[in-house]
């Protein structure tokens, strides 16, 4: 069981859909992830949810646009604000995907995966250093879900990981449906991805939907959390333990109880492969 990691529990991803749902109710909820650049400006509406929600749960914060796997200079300006941003919200952690989104200063708008060599690795250590002194706070990197691989790879993409984790001092927030897409789209066994993994570096959980094709699956976070992506869940929970888990829902969304029950799922399959924890049991 890893015991290294602070565990939140049980969180969703704070939606404007539900911010006055969540005020209203105040629903038994461990824990809310926000995306951070929806709130990485001074005042209106979601700065203000955001505040009134913060007072009541836990927060964690997420990003897609550091490009940390970029080429181009690491973008101190949007470092400060963000760093501006965890001042005021006091984050349990802040995490970013592995992956780079800029080239040349233009903004592709799409997380883009990198090389698995050691060019790629030392790049990466050094600009994820800069970022963790920048930030002064816990910075978990989150893998992709993929539909191409390089011919100048070297490794496997979770040795790469291990290995950029080790190197930096970062941790790691292990997107479950990314595993089980790229294991789809790649033809690998998401097991050997998951038993891959250092322990001792996760921190996070993250679990979606995806659209499944056929001969392809991609990402969509669009569509309730399919069984195999379950079925690899309670894989991972036996591997690592008590993992703070949470339900990333961006399109499609449901009312708040739809999803909260959704969450129930997660709780429920956690209790019962870690019988340990003490039940709680959700109710909205």
């Amino acid at each position: 069981m890893n015991n290294s990691s602070p565990f939140l529990g049980f969180g969703l991803g704070l939606r404007t859909d539900h911010f006055q749902y969540i005020l209203d109710n105040r629903p038994e909820l461990d824990w809310f992830e926000i995306l951070s650049e929806n709130y990485m400006v001074d005042g209106g509406k979601p700065r203000y949810f955001l505040d009134a929600i913060k007072e009541h749960y836990p927060v964690v914060m997420h990003g897609v646009s550091m490009s940390i796997g970029s080429t181009d200079p690491l973008n101190m300006d949007y470092l400060k604000q963000l760093k501006l941003l965890a001042e005021h919200v006091q984050p349990k952690w802040i995490s970013d995907h592995l992956c780079w989104t800029t080239v040349n200063h233009i903004n592709s708008h799409d997380l883009l995966p990198l090389p698995y060599n050691e060019e790629a690795i030392n790049h990466l250590v050094e600009r994820i250093k800069i970022v963790q002194e920048t930030l002064e706070r816990p910075f978990l990197i989150e893998n992709l879900s993929s539909y191409l691989n390089y011919n100048n790879s070297e490794l496997e993409e979770w040795d790469f990981i291990n290995e950029i984790a080790r190197l930096s001092g970062c941790k790691i927030l292990l997107d479950i449906n990314n595993i089980y897409v790229s294991a789809r789209n790649h033809g690998f066994k998401p097991e050997v991805y998951v038993d891959a993994i250092d322990k001792d570096a996760v921190w996070q959980f993250h679990l979606a939907g995806h659209t499944d094709y056929g001969n392809y699956v991609i990402d969509t976070h669009d569509h309730d959390v399919p069984d195999p992506v379950w079925d690899l869940y309670r894989y991972a929970l036996k591997r690592f333990g008590p993992i703070s888990t949470m339900i990333e829902r961006d399109d499609h969304i449901p009312e708040f109880p739809d999803l909260y029950q959704e969450l129930q799922v997660a709780k429920d399959i956690a209790y019962q492969e870690i019988p340990s924890l003490n039940k709680q049991v959700l109710s909205c």
